[in-house]
């Protein structure tokens, strides 16, 4: 399932603007790693890249290559969608589709896959992508409800399990606790590190004691100046990075000093 991803001398556009330059990082399989930096740096530009997302916008391209287990996400003839299936995306708000019940929402992906399902396999898949995500054991009596019914933490789960049920090998977070409660934060991160033990994560988070607490290595990325491309700084360890990290900028960033 897990899978070894990397970005090599990745530069990204929007137009003629160059958003992100010249990003290069190696990110493990079953590992969280934590995009960290001030706002309009390119940390969930850069996220978006790792499944073409940002495709979506007219005139985003990239150059450079991201490679997902040496096979390049941007070679020739490789299909986007196909891309998605394999890195999943949880976004900032959580999203459930408002006039789906919870069992739909969880295999909307599936469905949007032009996956056939027998409705047993459909009942088992619903189970265990809900359990996945920890969420089971509260919804497991009203699969039909609408699944905008939930609480905040809830619909956020409920996208993880929409994500996972597609059965992914990456799962891009972008700011996924950022809407949410201190207690549903929580349940979030431990979430997290359920999940890393079959998929590998990427998140990016403005929240430094998320970053510390939930990451095994972690990205800093910064912007010399407004118009300027965004730079990944430092990648290492996160308790390097957070103790004692190499450069300057990242240590002046992590004890607050800017952004």
């Amino acid at each position: 399932m897990s899978k070894r991803i990397e970005a090599i001398g990745l530069n990204i556009y929007y137009g003629s603007f160059l958003a992100v330059e010249n990003v290069n990082m190696d990110i493990k399989p079953r590992s969280i790693t934590a995009l960290i930096g001030p706002s309009g740096c390119g940390k969930s530009t850069f996220l978006r890249t790792l499944n073409r997302i940002h495709e979506i916008i007219p005139g985003a391209r990239v150059d450079g290559k991201v490679l997902l287990d040496g096979d390049d996400l941007y070679g020739p003839g490789v299909d986007p969608v196909l891309v998605r299936r394999q890195v999943g995306m949880v976004f900032q708000r959580p999203n459930p589709f408002p006039t789906m019940s919870i069992k739909e929402n969880v295999l909307a992906g599936v469905k949007l896959n032009n996956k056939r399902i027998s409705r047993s396999d459909a009942d088992d898949l619903v189970e265990s992508s809900l359990r996945g995500a920890n969420l089971w054991n509260e919804v497991k009596d009203r699969l039909d409800a609408p699944g905008a019914g939930l609480s905040g933490g809830q619909q956020q789960r409920l996208c993880i399990a929409r994500t996972i049920a597609v059965k992914p090998d990456v799962v891009l977070m972008d700011e996924p606790c950022s809407a949410l409660d201190p207690i549903s934060t929580l349940a979030i991160e431990d979430l997290m590190q359920e999940l890393k033990k079959e998929y590998t994560i990427v998140i990016v988070t403005h929240n430094m004691q998320q970053a510390s607490r939930v990451s095994d290595m972690t990205g800093f990325f910064n912007i010399a100046g407004t118009g300027k491309p965004g730079h990944l700084i430092e990648y290492a360890d996160t308790a390097k990075i957070f103790s004692n990290p190499d450069k300057a900028e990242t240590e002046d960033y992590i004890s607050g000093r800017f952004g």
